[in-house]
């Protein structure tokens, strides 16, 4: 094959850009430095039982304090803006509860697996942790995730209170179709009822096809057990499908030949279309990216180099591309995604941007390995209406003004 010496002018063109950009901006850094400190040394802190971050570190998870919903059935939002690579620290992972935290007795809490099986079985949690395991980096997100935007959202929303419904970890655990095989299914069963030990005792329908596929009985998140609000001592993990599938503090595995109908996936976690009929099992969590730097509540210090950052994630599969824009949707140009990419998980992804100090519309959409392409809101309503809050996958614009302040680019 021939060399594209066209493409490589441009290329080197674009490459001596960008280390002027650069240069010029490290220089500004230079001009304000003061060398080091000059402060006396001190004995620092001991060693301690269990590691914390720094004092001056202050994310947190936000959750609406003034809410007429009780705190037992609130959720808390991971803080995007401020979270770097593609693994969220189990501490700032988002919280949805439907009946608070239960205290669960690792010691004689089990797991019973029951229904159209030919051998029920009960496993404590130390039996499960003796079983082969496995350890998978995936997503979890919230279906109501980024609900607000449905209706253009608010002015002042900022990523971490309109997004902030999606987190991503290292989850490790056994296999269900293992456990599955140890109790021998019977012929015809399609469906499993998972239930949870919390006060509701929330219950979802899964299909067999995706237990038998990839579904987890996980016991441990980022490398330590899990949290009692990520489900402690055991939960059930469907990666790729909506949050609420993915049911917490597992207590049964009831296998059936139809799905149980229960609150969460009739009066509940159903897709209600201008039609006046619902979509219902929608588990699947579609293609969405989110530019978190720069994003809403930011102020830029004035024109310059500044690094656009973000996520990207689908449940179909893994991420092959993101786009970005700065003239609202005008033109798009594609952004570089930071390995690892792995399927069904938060993509990195990173692009260089000069802001010439006027007002910009800027967003990302991204695609995933099975074609499919974030849409933008209004595609999304022209189909489904306004009357549903789930499933909102559209992309999020951000809006800079003459003065650095970056606003809800949706909202008018």
């Amino acid at each position: 094959m021939q060399p594209d010496h066209s493409s490589r002018r441009q290329s080197r063109r674009w490459f001596l850009r960008l280390g002027a950009a650069w240069s010029a901006a490290l220089v500004a850094c230079r001009s304000r430095s003061i060398g080091p400190s000059s402060e006396p040394r001190v004995l620092g802190a001991p060693v301690s039982p269990y590691g914390s971050r720094s004092g001056f570190e202050k994310a947190t998870r936000f959750f609406n304090r003034d809410t007429k919903v009780p705190l037992e059935e609130a959720s808390s939002r991971t803080p995007l803006h401020d979270t770097y690579g593609i693994i969220t620290p189990s501490s700032l992972h988002f919280e949805r509860h439907h009946a608070g935290v239960p205290e669960l007795d690792p010691s004689t809490h089990t797991l019973t697996i029951h229904g159209l099986v030919e051998r029920p079985l009960v496993f404590t949690v130390d039996e499960l942790k003796r079983m082969p395991s496995v350890s998978r980096i995936h997503f979890l997100e919230c279906s109501g995730n980024s609900g607000s935007e449905w209706r253009g959202g608010s002015f002042d929303s900022d990523v971490q209170r309109s997004h902030g419904l999606t987190s991503c970890s290292e989850w490790t655990g056994v296999p269900v179709a293992t456990l599955l095989r140890e109790c021998s299914v019977k012929t015809g069963a399609s469906w499993v009822l998972a239930e949870g030990a919390d006060a509701c005792k929330l219950a979802r329908s899964i299909p067999m096809s995706k237990i038998m596929e990839d579904a987890l009985v996980a016991y441990a998140q980022n490398g330590e057990p899990l949290r009692p609000e990520q489900g402690y001592p055991m939960r059930l993990f469907l990666p790729g499908w909506e949050g609420n599938a993915n049911v917490k503090w597992l207590r049964r595995l009831k296998v059936l030949d139809r799905p149980a109908m229960t609150r969460e996936e009739t009066s509940k976690y159903t897709d209600l279309m201008p039609d006046g009929t619902a979509r219902q099992f929608t588990f699947v969590m579609e293609a969405k990216s989110l530019i978190t730097r720069p994003s809403g509540g930011d102020t830029l210090p004035g024109p310059g180099v500044y690094e656009m950052t973000g996520v990207a994630w689908s449940g179909r599969g893994r991420i092959s591309g993101v786009e970005i824009t700065v003239d609202g949707g005008s033109s798009w140009t594609p952004a570089e995604l930071q390995s690892p990419v792995l399927p069904r998980a938060h993509t990195r992804f990173r692009w260089t941007w000069t802001w010439d100090g006027r007002e910009a519309l800027f967003a990302s959409r991204c695609t995933d390995e099975t074609g499919y392409t974030q849409p933008t809101v209004a595609a999304l309503v022209n189909v489904r209406g306004t009357s549903s809050q789930y499933h909102n996958n559209g992309i999020q614009a951000w809006r800079i003004a003459a003065d650095g302040k970056v606003s809800n680019g949706n909202r008018g």
